[in-house]
């Protein structure tokens, strides 16, 4: 059995899945729109929690915040499930799928056949979809991957009960009910802008938002004295690699918001959105050269002057551009 499912990349694993599962029900919102409406934007880096032994640096709210937040902005049902048992896991998955209903889950992305080892991470917050069945073979649309992919029975539930940080249990998720879905307004996006402004910049614990920014700026300037050479550079490659390489990260993040706030301009008759889309776009580039220093610091290049200060010193400078984006932002939306 093989839904009538239109696959389609996307930047973002979670943003992929949800606007493709719309897309399922004839509700066609772009990756961008989902991301802006899902207060998708963020940042937070967390000492105790570790991942690969290391402080876990994070882009991203919770993993089914988006979908959660999207469904019920639209009026949208919905049901999320978590599991202890394996095989009833798979039971209720099948038996979703089987009414003629994809469904969203989460995974880990080290035992996925279909990635190449070097993306191969202890990552377990990744998002898929199911899209079909065919004896002990499902069809998965992943947004990352070009194409449709397979998994074998034995495959899927060994992904959906990966070990490590922030086990995924089994989550899955899927829409149930669209008959009182509401149109993207100007209300819906207000409230979601305002959201992601409140998470930026007024959390009061130093380690989210652009406060978190700062918190890893400090710590980093100690990381050498502290940790050893060795270690300091380990820490490092990790914020490069939940930078760029896992859930899209810190620039990425940033130019799918920029798009999201050129799409709410239209929409809402504002402007002056555009602005704060190429501040935005810019913050972008600035992550993006924080990596490319960072990396370049970390393999240590013959006269290569990068230091742990100059690298804190630029994620100081993001924080100042990112807060006064979010602070512009809000008193527009307040003023609306």
């Amino acid at each position: 059995m093989q839904l009538d499912f239109k696959h389609k990349p996307s930047g973002h694993c979670e943003n992929g899945v949800v606007s493709n599962l719309l897309g399922f029900y004839g509700i066609n919102i772009s990756e961008a729109m989902v991301f802006g409406l899902g207060s998708g934007l963020f940042f937070a880096h967390m000492p105790f929690i570790k991942l690969h032994g290391m402080a876990v640096t994070s882009f991203r709210p919770l993993p089914g915040a988006i979908f959660s937040r999207v469904m019920s902005l639209l009026g949208i049902k919905m049901k999320r499930y978590k599991f202890r048992d394996k095989e009833k896991s798979m039971v209720a998955l099948d038996r979703v799928l089987l009414s003629g209903t994809p469904v969203g889950m989460l995974v880990g992305v080290y035992n996925l056949p279909y990635f190449p080892k070097e993306y191969r991470f202890h990552f377990n917050a990744h998002n898929i979809c199911v899209i079909g069945k065919e004896e002990d073979i499902y069809t998965v649309s992943d947004p990352v991957v070009v194409d449709k992919c397979t998994l074998t029975y034995e495959e899927l539930k060994t992904v959906r009960f990966a070990k490590g940080t922030y086990p995924p249990s089994g989550r899955m998720y899927h829409i149930t009910d669209i008959s009182h879905k509401r149109e993207i307004d100007k209300v819906a996006i207000r409230k979601s802008i305002l959201l992601n402004c409140n998470r930026m910049t007024k959390i009061p614990i130093p380690m989210f938002g652009v406060n978190g920014i700062r918190f890893l700026a400090r710590r980093m300037r100690r990381w050498e004295r502290g940790m050893g050479k060795k270690r300091a550079a380990l820490n490092l490659a990790q914020v490069i690699r939940m930078n760029e390489e896992i859930g899209t990260g810190g620039a990425g993040f940033r130019f799918i918001y920029a798009a999201f706030l050129q799409e709410a301009a239209n929409i809402m008759n504002l402007p002056e959105l555009r602005r704060f889309s190429e501040e935005m776009t810019s913050a972008g580039d600035m992550w993006r050269d924080f990596s490319y220093n960072a990396a370049r610091m970390f393999k240590k290049r013959d006269g290569d002057t990068v230091t742990y200060d100059i690298l804190a010193e630029k994620l100081m400078k993001i924080a100042d551009k990112e807060e006064l984006i979010f602070k512009g932002l809000e008193k527009m939306m307040r003023n609306v």
